[in-house]
């Protein structure tokens, strides 16, 4: 990379991020509705069709890390960072079976967050609390790191220093402040086009200059082209990727940006569309992937100018060193602005989710239980900016490093709210204290397996009769949560006295 900022990709990038500005702020008058009420300023009036959903969601869950994690690990560690596809498939077919409930009950009576939704049907503040703040810790280190994505591009152009990061989130803090999710749901339109058109270009562009896919291929190191095999009493690395999958898509519709994006839907069977068209996604994500084995191929890490130039940023430097070093300086501007955008759009949704779920499930329950709706909204639009900016607090003043290490908590930790969550919109079997503990102790397991695997992975190796099984250390902490759960329910419920509240009906699932 040049010590020296690179001014035509500058101006590219600062006009598509102008743009994108306006728009946010433009987005106050489209759909207008009243923003004084928390499901207009945090869910859209819940009135996003088919298509506005599909943007909403793809900017939501394919982000910024995504188009800059996903090929730096194809990039360092190889084919383990392929568990990305399986993962993105598998969790499509349980957002077409599953959330359409959600939707229904959430607009039946009314609920803004997953914890509104738990707090009615087991008629537990404690738990819907428990659920609230784990939704929250999960998603703020998620946050942060689309942070790590703008920075990228941002040393990338030639810049140093924080400020253009910080004027970044000033100007997303404003338009999200104004617009609520308006904003990010038609700035999502501007992103989805950019990064189709980067990775199209990029997909034509890169092979040819590097004499072919069968080239870059041959180009990467045999052990990085292949998972590694199992021995005698050991699964390997393919349990580890199996599971990888399996939990990150159980987790996936958890966070609580994701539960956002689904109940500003429509109907129920705007998701279910969704559900069948989002894959789309996934093709893409497929080749973004490849990016990873293209930047080996091009000797980016042999380059001392890109090894020096973001030592700061590990493997996450390898794309924007890609892109530095195949196109010309105006395309450049182009597809950082579409890692940066694809940054900001789902930094705005998780931001608005969190504070959903602080104003309805900690301030509207524990602060001011008789909050008017309109101070609500305001409580909302506050705690967005102060979630914002703890965000930028903690990749400013933390390593970079750091704070990737602790975002492999966020799924572990997410995780933990399936029983009382999923389980929950099919049955009220489980006690609400039972789900509470069972929730303590998948929390904790699962935080002690990353600490044992000193936060450098996520496959903690299992001993099961003789057997090795390494396991996504979140669906080890799930299973053993789900036993507590299911053993204490089973002495809770013969231990109650009576009927346990639940105020939803069955026809509020239909």
């Amino acid at each position: 990379m040049s010590a020296h900022p690179d001014w035509t990709a500058i101006v590219v990038f600062v006009c598509l991020f102008v743009f994108v500005t306006l728009l946010g702020f433009f987005a106050a008058r489209w759909r207008k509705g009243d923003l004084t009420q928390l499901s207009e300023w945090g869910l859209g009036g819940r009135r996003f069709g088919t298509v506005v959903t599909w943007f909403l969601l793809g900017g939501d869950l394919y982000t910024a890390y995504t188009f800059v994690a996903v090929p730096a690990l194809m990039f360092g560690a190889g084919a383990a960072g392929f568990f990305a596809i399986p993962y993105a498939i598998l969790t499509y077919p349980i957002l077409f079976l599953v959330y359409p409930r959600l939707w229904s009950v959430s607009r039946a009576m009314g609920y803004v967050t997953a914890a509104d939704f738990v707090r009615g049907r087991f008629g537990s503040d404690t738990l819907a609390l428990a659920i609230a703040v784990t939704g929250i810790v999960a998603t703020m280190p998620y946050i942060a790191l689309q942070l790590l994505g703008i920075g990228v591009v941002i040393e990338g152009l030639g810049i140093h220093g924080e400020l253009p990061l910080v004027i970044a989130f000033v100007i997303l803090a404003a338009y999200t402040y104004t617009s609520g999710l308006r904003a990010p749901a038609m700035i999502a339109v501007v992103k989805d086009l950019l990064i189709y058109i980067t990775v199209i270009a990029a997909l034509i562009v890169i092979p040819h200059e590097l004499g072919g896919y069968a080239k870059i291929f041959a180009s990467v190191p045999p052990q990085k082209l292949l998972l590694a095999p199992s021995t005698p009493h050991n699964l390997g690395a393919q349990a580890g990727y199996a599971s990888l999958a399996l939990g990150s898509a159980l987790a996936l519709f958890l966070y609580p940006h994701a539960v956002t994006g689904l109940l500003s839907s429509t109907s129920r069977h705007v998701i279910k569309r969704n559900a069948v068209v989002l894959p789309a996604y996934s093709i893409a994500l497929g080749l973004i992937a490849l990016l990873g084995y293209m930047a080996i191929a091009a000797g980016v890490k042999a380059n001392p100018a890109y090894a020096a130039g973001f030592k700061a940023f590990g493997n996450n430097y390898a794309v924007s060193a890609l892109f530095l070093q195949m196109f010309p300086s105006w395309f450049v501007g182009v597809a950082f602005a579409s890692i940066a955008i694809g940054a900001l759009v789902p930094a705005a949704i998780m931001s608005i989710a969190c504070s959903n779920l602080f104003t309805r499930n900690i301030y509207r329950q524990y602060i001011r239980r008789d909050c008017p709706a309109s101070h609500e909204s305001f409580v909302a639009k506050i705690t967005s900016l102060f979630v914002k900016f703890g965000a930028l607090i903690f990749i400013v003043a933390l390593p970079q490093a750091y704070a990737i290490n602790l975002q492999l908590l966020g799924g572990i930790w997410v995780i933990q709210t399936l029983p009382a969550v999923l389980i929950g919109l099919y049955s009220r079997a489980l006690h609400p204290w039972a789900l509470l503990a069972g929730w303590a102790v998948g929390l904790a397991a699962g935080t002690a397996m990353e600490v044992s695997l000193s936060f450098k992975g996520t496959i903690y190796a299992l001993h099961i009769f003789g057997w090795t099984v390494p396991c996504y250390a979140a669906l080890s902490a799930l299973m053993l949560n789900v036993v507590v759960s299911v053993a204490l329910s089973i002495v809770f419920n013969m231990l109650a006295t009576g009927p346990r509240s639940d105020e939803t009906q069955a026809a509020d699932y239909a």
